[in-house]
């Protein structure tokens, strides 16, 4: 990636950019040309006849229907290239901060992601009491009870884990730990911030965004019945598990996708150049969000 000079920016990019302002201040289509009202006839001597000439001897005064709206709406076109980063895939390895889409300015994460600017170890809470019993458990309001944190294999399951992570130097430079607040993704973290050094300020717990996915009417069922889930999921994205009325909500893959697209849109804009070590409760997270950005960036497996 290249960046213009500073001077060709604020400069001539200021230059060009106000003079655009200026004409559509004062040469909007909605404006009859018998708005412009000047002290004598216009001539043919204009070099530039879409610039009003200025003397002085000849005084231009403009008749415009000047609204806050208008004035604000213009005041943006002239200043959004200026308050954009250009921090995106260009293969041409040149950024043009006059020319970027708005949907390309970092801040608005989309699948597919032009590039990533953090590095991401995705880590699957351990097994919980619930999943120990054999039932599931995805209704949100028994998230942060101690009855949904690691059973004893969890927790040796997130020593593991954490110790994996620390042989791959995950935590080696400048790193942040976000688990959701899941009671079980919690202590997770935590194991995982103790193995590796990681000082407790660095743990950000997720409150929403990382929820175990809401399967609807299979709340409190085997856990075995998880299966007939994932058949739902090959028939569409957007197949939801049926619904029930303990407030359990029933989330299809698209529902999910939007709920991790949110959350690297936070870590994206929140972060520059870090590690982030992102602790889910439940596998589906995971596996959807690594789907997602596999899939777009080198396109479905054949």
């Amino acid at each position: 990636m290249q960046l213009h000079p500073f001077k060709d920016i604020c400069v001539h990019g200021l230059q060009i950019q106000f003079r655009r302002f200026y004409d559509h201040l004062y040469h909007t289509s909605a404006m009859p040309a018998t708005t412009l009202v000047s002290s004598k006839p216009a001539t043919s001597s204009n070099p530039n006849p879409s610039i009003p000439p200025f003397s002085s001897t000849q005084k231009l005064f403009p008749i415009v229907p000047f609204t806050r709206r208008g004035f604000l709406a213009s005041l943006s076109i002239a200043l959004t290239p200026f308050t954009s980063s250009p921090q995106i895939y260009n293969p041409t390895n040149v950024a043009n901060p006059v020319a970027l889409p708005v949907s390309q300015a970092r801040g608005l994460f989309q699948m597919p992601p032009f590039r990533l600017v953090n590095k991401y170890y995705l880590v699957r809470a351990g097994e919980s009491e619930y999943e120990s019993l054999g039932i599931i458990n995805t209704n949100p309001v028994t998230k942060t009870s101690v009855d949904n944190g690691l059973s004893e294999i969890g927790k040796k399951q997130a020593v593991k884990a954490a110790l994996a992570l620390k042989s791959m130097g995950a935590c080696e430079g400048n790193c942040w730990i976000w688990p959701s607040i899941t009671q079980r993704a919690y202590q997770a973290a935590e194991i995982i911030a103790a193995v590796n050094g990681v000082g407790r300020s660095r743990i950000v717990p997720e409150y929403s965004f990382l929820d175990a996915r809401g399967l609807g009417a299979y709340e409190g069922k085997k856990l075995d019945s998880v299966s007939e889930v994932y058949a739902l999921d090959s028939l569409s994205p957007n197949t939801k598990p049926p619904p029930t009325g303990d407030g359990t909500p029933n989330e299809s893959v698209q529902d999910v996708f939007v709920r991790v697209t949110q959350l690297m849109s936070i870590l994206e804009t929140q972060y520059s150049e870090d590690t982030v070590v992102i602790v889910s409760p439940d596998s589906d997270n995971l596996s959807i969000l690594q789907a997602g950005i596999v899939i777009s960036l080198f396109g479905p497996a054949k």
